[in-house]
């Protein structure tokens, strides 16, 4: 129940993906410790280095409006493969959600769903 939604969630953000650049779309969508959903889409620059991932933007988004635990994200991408978040998406989901779940979906339908822990078994903490 809360993947179908999350999933959904996240194809309705990729929507809003602002990809001139690598015409990559990316949506996400992060269920927080309170049960809300928080969404996002990445976000390209001209200056790559300033472009943002779609699992930070819903992540950032959640944490200014005071939510710091993550238990979920669904992360969808508009290439027929799942896409799997990048390092620095990784290492933001692990610091907010040591437990999360992260679910991927590619443009073929295809789900899978594993631990963040799987996926970065070590990170950067201070």
């Amino acid at each position: 129940m809360e993947q179908a939604r999350l999933l959904d969630a996240a194809r309705k953000a990729m929507a809003f993906s602002h990809s001139p650049y690598s015409k990559f779309k990316v949506g996400a969508a992060v269920l927080t410790g309170t049960r809300k959903i928080y969404t996002g889409c990445n976000v390209e620059s001209s200056s790559f280095g300033l472009s943002l991932c779609a699992e930070r933007v819903a992540i950032f988004k959640a944490v200014s409006e005071g939510e710091k635990v993550v238990k979920a994200i669904a992360i969808v991408c508009s290439q027929p493969e799942r896409c799997t978040p990048c390092g620095a998406c990784l290492n933001v989901i692990r610091e907010f959600g040591p437990d999360a779940e992260v679910i991927t979906e590619g443009a073929n339908g295809a789900v899978k769903a594993r631990s963040v822990k799987e996926l970065l078994p070590e990170f950067f903490s201070l």
